[in-house]
């Protein structure tokens, strides 16, 4: 896939990542995840993630890709993220690939 491609399929999935981290919906923030992520994830320890962090809780729409890695069967989508609380710019990251034929989200992070 071209990175046009690629970025078309990464933002709905990345915007939704903020709007259900701020709103605390951690079932709807993981609907899109792989099979192998949401088994990976101690959903006791997101759900305090969410209560408790200020960042992952106060997530900016503004945010932007800067840039595509490939490697393998997955494909890594990196933002500039930002927070309307907090001042700076984090390093969000999300890894895309194929599960049971539709795009689906193997790793979500924001350093």
């Amino acid at each position: 896939m071209s990175d046009a491609e690629i970025l078309a399929l990464a933002e709905p999935l990345w915007r939704d990542l903020v709007k259900y981290s701020n709103e605390g919906k951690y079932g709807e923030f993981a609907k899109n995840f792989s099979s192998s992520l949401a088994l990976a994830i101690d959903q006791v320890v997101a759900g305090h993630q969410f209560a408790n962090s200020e960042l992952a809780r106060n997530l900016s729409d503004d945010y932007d890709a800067l840039g595509i890695i490939r490697r393998g069967e997955h494909v890594t989508v990196l933002y500039r993220q930002r927070s309307t609380k907090k001042p700076g710019e984090w390093l969000g990251r999300l890894v895309l690939g194929y599960e049971d034929g539709k795009v689906r989200i193997f790793g979500a992070s924001i350093f």
